[in-house]
């Protein structure tokens, strides 16, 4: 009897503990239900990605860097819209700015130099104002003695 007991309970468990699993997986991740000013979701079938990083544009180079590495941007009019965006925030033209953007993203030829990684902006969803310290800058001068 308390044998028979003992399995059904084990049973019981085993077939409470599949559920709870199911029920995770089911869950939408957070990725998934984060939607952006315009309503739409991360994960669209448009071939387009959000990118978060933050961004300078300097000498004919535009950079977004990314917690995974730097990705090159297309400098293109929309590039140019965000680079006006952006300069409500910077100090120095070096300052990088952080924003979230909406783009295609693609590798570079292999006969050009830059970054591996490019993308084409598309949308510009969210520009912020840089957090404090974050665009510090160690500034050497050459003084001559007279």
């Amino acid at each position: 009897m308390k044998k028979t007991l003992l399995i059904m309970l084990m049973i019981l468990t085993i077939i409470s503990c599949k559920d709870e699993a199911k029920s995770e997986a089911e869950k939408p991740s957070e990725a998934n239900e984060q939607m952006s000013e315009n309503a739409k979701t991360e994960l669209q079938n448009d071939g387009l990605i959000t990118v978060q990083g933050t961004f300078v544009y300097y000498d004919d180079a535009a950079v977004l860097q990314t917690p995974s590495g730097m990705i090159g941007v297309v400098v293109n009019e929309k590039m140019q819209d965000l680079n006006k965006k952006v300069q409500a925030y910077k100090k120095e033209s070096t300052d990088m700015v952080p924003v979230t953007i909406r783009g295609r993203l693609f590798k570079k030829p292999e006969n050009e130099i830059g970054w591996e990684n490019r993308i084409e902006i598309k949308e510009i969803l969210k520009v912020s104002p840089p957090k404090a310290g974050d665009n510090e800058v160690i500034r050497l001068e050459n003084k001559e003695s007279k």
